[in-house]
């Protein structure tokens, strides 16, 4: 496995510059802090040549403004020159902490609005820099991923109009919906990329008394469509997995679904193990609630809730209660969204910082190199396990 920090055998595809759109700043910053280190640190014969120009430099990131009209109308203005650079464009589509004003009223952002932002970026960098490459560690409207009626099929949409009417050359995401919606565009570039190694390594750090056997250990998936994720974990941990379907009231829709009457459970039993229930998001958490309190019913004993993105769109108290009546032990999301202060200082959750193997992926794709070892979590879980006393036999992808 290349350690891309420290060996590179190919010139940069051109200037390294990072642009986060509003409310990316702080995941930004973090990426720039360890690019700013490798580069300042890496020797090359060749760094003075004209191929490696500003290739070490105090910052990466681009200095842009996204001014705003009293009507909400906005426009993205570049500070600084990106000719010839290649770009990596941050933007949280989730962050409702961001607020503007429109008619003298403050509004928090909608993802329409940062997914309008980043057209507005790309606008403002198209034709100047060499390569635009984007980076939504969650993807817009990635739950509207297919159609199963007469209606819209937003997330396809996003990807056609960003490659199709804005040129970019390449996209990145994190642990998508549905990652089949990359077939809406087939010919370009589009990199799933998935957290479970991050996940494996906070859920070890922050517990050391787990233990990883079938015995004391399983995995469960809280619904159908996110099997697939249950079946990676129990295959790079070695453990059973169990799964919750959702029977629903197919008679009448609810905030544009049908409802969840039961969560039905399939699996063995789960009395006196530990569980780690791993699905891609917390939007409520009403259905994690549900599934947490019925392991519990069954004789679970911890829950460690694993989700690459914690929304909490109906707050942290239910959360909250639950934790206090002991039906979750911990939550465990990553940086990749807006987390709320009230959020950062709860005692169930841990953060999952996923700064560093962002900042592996862009090094990594500005040298153009291959990245299918960073993206290929087997080879890093197993060392990682090893090194903390743990014998688990992992098959290689």
């Amino acid at each position: 496995m290349p350690v891309y920090t420290d060996e590179f055998q190919t010139i940069p595809v051109g200037t390294l510059g990072i642009l986060p759109t509003p409310g990316c700043e702080e995941l930004a910053s973090k990426i720039d802090s360890y690019l700013v280190k490798w580069r300042e640190r890496r020797e090359s014969e060749h760094k003075d040549t004209i191929a490696f120009h500003g290739y070490q430099r105090e910052t990466y990131l681009l200095k842009a403004s996204f001014p705003r009209f009293g009507t909400g109308e906005a426009k993205c203005q570049l500070k600084e020159s990106v000719r010839g650079y290649d770009v990596f464009i941050l933007c949280d589509c989730f962050n409702y902490g961001m607020t503007h004003e429109i008619y003298g009223q403050k509004v928090p952002y909608s993802p329409d609005e940062h997914f309008a932002n980043l057209k507005r970026a790309i606008a403002a960098i198209t034709g100047k820099a060499r390569r635009i490459t984007v980076i939504m560690p969650m993807l817009y409207e990635g739950r509207q991923h297919k159609r199963s009626a007469r209606e819209s099929l937003d997330c396809a949409l996003m990807l056609q109009e960003l490659y199709n009417l804005y040129g970019i050359d390449n996209f990145i995401t994190f642990d998508a919906h549905d990652p089949r919606v990359v077939n809406a565009i087939p010919l370009n570039g589009f990199e799933n990329v998935y957290t479970t190694y991050q996940m494996i390594k906070a859920l070890v750090n922050s517990t050391p008394e787990l233990k990883i056997d079938k015995e004391h250990l399983v995995i469960i998936s809280p619904d159908e469509g996110g099997m697939n994720r249950g079946v990676y974990y129990s295959s790079m941990l070695g453990l059973d997995l169990g799964m919750f379907y959702k029977r629903r009231d197919y008679s009448r829709v609810v905030k544009g679904r049908n409802p969840i009457i039961a969560h039905e459970f399939l699996g063995s039993s789960i009395e006196g193990k530990d569980v780690i229930v791993v699905d891609d998001m917390i939007s409520s958490g009403e259905s994690m609630i549900e599934v947490a309190k019925k392991l519990k019913s069954m004789g679970a004993k911890n829950i460690y809730v694993c989700c690459a993105f914690g929304l909490f769109c109906n707050g942290l108290k239910i959360f909250d209660d639950a934790y206090e009546e002991g039906s979750i032990t911990r939550v465990f999301t990553t940086n990749l969204i807006y987390r709320s202060p009230e959020l950062l200082e709860r005692e169930w959750y841990v953060e999952v910082d996923l700064s560093k193997y962002i900042s592996l992926l862009v090094d990594a794709l500005n040298h153009d190199m291959s990245i299918s070892s960073l993206l290929n979590h087997a080879q890093r879980i197993k060392p990682f396990l090893e090194s903390k006393g743990y014998n688990i036999e992992i098959k290689s992808e």
